[in-house]
């Protein structure tokens, strides 16, 4: 699996297949290859046309672990992200982010604009501005001796994800303290590429997608039908409208 760095921080990646480039972003717990290759993300994008890149963020996957949250400030992961495009050459992309990579995907749609064509939103809806959903909570069951020792519902579910992909618990830990900054209404209202907010209809995490779309103007709305936070990410009706919207964008 190729690799480059930023800075100290070695970032694992792949870059696959030919045509116009879809940057993945994977979310909190996750890797490139539990958000995107396992649920045939990649080969479907790849089979309808797309160079596909996909990163493991800093402290995930095989990427570079590291323990102080100050290492995994929002700007920092957006940093990476941005590096890998730079190291790869792509000057302009569109980009799907989901839960975590949602953030990322929606502060470099604010903030350098010039390098999207499009962004999708997914795993997020209000929550992007309201927060909700994990927090110290979840970094308090990453850090317990064992599943039995954590009686709260969104730290189980996030420790039995963390041990089922076999991540380094601490490092997650640190980074779900450092990258939990909330974008300000004003902020989100400045994102003005074509976006897709994609959501599961029963995840409880995520926040109304409709509620963001009345903040990013001319926004779209996909909803995920009877999908919850876990289950929505390789479910076909999201694959469809997802590959739909890229059909339709400039």
């Amino acid at each position: 699996m190729p690799s480059f760095h930023n800075g100290d921080v070695e970032i694992a990646y792949l870059d696959e297949g030919e045509g116009d480039p879809i940057v993945l972003v994977h979310g909190f717990a996750s890797s490139k290859n539990v958000n995107w290759v396992y649920p045939t993300w990649v080969s479907e994008l790849k089979k309808h046309g797309k160079r596909v890149v996909a990163l493991d963020h800093r402290g995930h996957g095989d990427s570079t672990k590291l323990y102080d949250p100050e290492d995994y400030h929002l700007s920092l992961l957006a940093g990476d992200v941005r590096a890998l495009m730079a190291h790869l050459k792509i000057e302009r992309a569109d980009m799907m982010g989901y839960s975590m990579g949602a953030r990322i995907t929606a502060l470099i749609a604010e903030t350098q604009p010039q390098l999207l064509r499009s962004a999708i939103i997914a795993g997020l809806g209000i929550g992007l501005i309201k927060g909700g959903g994990p927090g110290e909570n979840v970094a308090l069951a990453l850090e317990a001796p064992s599943l039995d020792d954590v009686t709260d519902p969104v730290g189980r579910t996030f420790r039995t994800f963390a041990d089922q992909t076999r991540s380094d618990r601490l490092a997650l830990a640190a980074c779900m303290r450092g990258s939990r900054r909330l974008m300000t209404q004003e902020e989100a209202a400045r994102i003005k590429v074509p976006t897709l907010i994609a959501v599961g209809t029963i995840d409880e995490i995520a926040g109304s997608a409709q509620e963001l779309q009345q903040v990013i103007e001319g926004s779209e709305v996909l909803d995920i039908p009877n999908r919850d936070h876990m289950r929505a990410v390789g479910d076909r009706v999201y694959k469809e409208g997802v590959l739909d919207f890229l059909s339709r964008r400039v």
